[in-house]
């Protein structure tokens, strides 16, 4: 009995320790932080660029209405 739940004890110690390093999740992670900061460069170029865009975007709209 007493070695049974001994090897119960040292599974469960092993189980946990194989989750503690185990890399699988890092990658995913790794994209999610890649992804976190191209979404903040792709806001602060919007919000720099906001002014720039919109003169363009008329500029074009005014050639394309003049045809």
């Amino acid at each position: 009995m007493m070695e049974r739940l001994r090897n119960d004890v040292m599974e469960t110690a092993w189980a946990v320790w194989a989750g503690f390093v185990d890399e699988e999740g890092q990658g995913t992670t790794e994209y999610a932080i890649l992804v976190g900061v191209l979404v903040v460069i792709a806001i602060l170029s919007i919000v720099t660029f906001k002014g720039k865009v919109q003169q363009l975007w008329d500029a074009i709209a005014s050639g394309i209405g003049s045809l």
